[in-house]
């Protein structure tokens, strides 16, 4: 009897080892944007077809609108192990390391194509920047071209004077700055509450977020000035991706382009639909006017001198190989 019980145990002990060995793999992925954003449900999609690749071995739950980590602690959550993926602006990390900006250098790249062009001429310096930091990018995704919003008539940069207007990365703050304007710091969760508190009452982005946010009940005027398209990159942990199997691994890279293009498909094709729902509900939806854009544009040179200074020999790689690919 005690020589069955002991082989009884043996072979339970040896099936639970063998059940941790081939259980599903789960992973956390942060998301700073609500569950309806299209980059929220792109990465939903793309979650849904590793699961369904990987045959349930690889399962990511995503995480909406902050819930999990907010916005400026996505990254480090998943260099730390924290979350296995996660997604992020990285242009909100430019004072880390300006290559993270290379997507908002005004008026470098203004349209979906540009963007795309630009994104690929940044990959090898971007990966390899990434990689040092334990991180591995797998796609990313642009918002539509930025605009200005504001809760009154701006013809010039006179008009923005002492106005407090929303940053969200180093770029955004120096615009504010070279303008005129206050800058403060505030994430995509908390837009709303700051427009409607009055700690803001201007911010540059999308027609995605106006929308998002229902602008429309704060500010009166938006200026279609395709600034830039930043992008939200989607990255692993280096040391989880390497912890899975072939099988696993490839599914996230085949995945993560198909995840990239249809991103990019979306955003232009939404793009137009944003601005017409902004006009519909009541704002002002138009260009710069002469002056302004005249302004915005000596601010951009401005701001491209500096960062390709402060980015150095990564960034000046990023620009000629863009320039090149033109």
């Amino acid at each position: 009897m005690k020589s069955i019980s002991l082989a009884l145990i043996a072979a339970v002990v040896a099936g639970t080892a063998s059940s941790a060995a081939f259980a599903a793999e789960n992973w956390d992925m942060p998301m700073a944007y609500p569950a309806d954003n299209y980059h929220t449900e792109n990465a939903q999609m793309f979650a849904d077809a590793v699961d369904e690749c990987t045959g349930g071995e690889l399962k990511i739950t995503i995480h909406a609108s902050g819930s999990l980590f907010k916005g400026s602690e996505i990254k480090r959550a998943v260099q730390v192990g924290e979350a296995q993926i996660g997604e992020r602006l990285l242009s909100a990390h430019a004072n880390e390391n300006a290559v993270f900006g290379y997507d908002s250098v005004p008026f470098l790249a203004t349209s979906f194509e540009a963007s795309d062009t630009l994104r690929e001429a940044a990959e090898p310096t971007l990966t390899k920047v990434l990689q040092a930091q334990g991180l591995t990018p797998l796609y990313s995704v642009p918002w539509p071209p930025q605009g200005l919003y504001f809760a009154k008539p701006v013809a010039s940069t006179a008009d923005m004077a002492g106005i407090k207007f929303r940053a969200y990365n180093a770029a955004t703050a120096r615009v504010a700055e070279l303008a005129g304007m206050i800058p403060t710091q505030i994430e995509a969760a908390e837009l709303k509450q700051a427009l409607s508190t009055g700690v803001i009452s201007s911010f540059i982005s999308s027609g995605s977020t106006g929308v998002d946010e229902k602008v429309w009940e704060d500010l009166t005027h938006f200026y279609d000035t395709k600034a830039w398209l930043p992008r939200n990159t989607i990255f692993v942990n280096t040391a989880a991706l390497d912890a899975l199997g072939e099988t696993e691994q490839g599914c996230l890279t085949s995945l993560a382009s198909e995840a990239q293009e249809r991103g990019l498909a979306t955003a232009a094709e939404l793009a137009d639909g944003f601005l017409k729902t902004l006009a519909d509900n009541g704002m002002t939806v138009e260009e710069a006017g002469a002056d302004l854009a005249a302004e915005l544009a000596g601010i951009g040179e401005t701001m491209t001198g500096e960062w390709l200074e402060s980015a150095g020999d990564d960034g000046a790689a990023i620009v000629d190989a863009y320039k090149a690919s033109q």
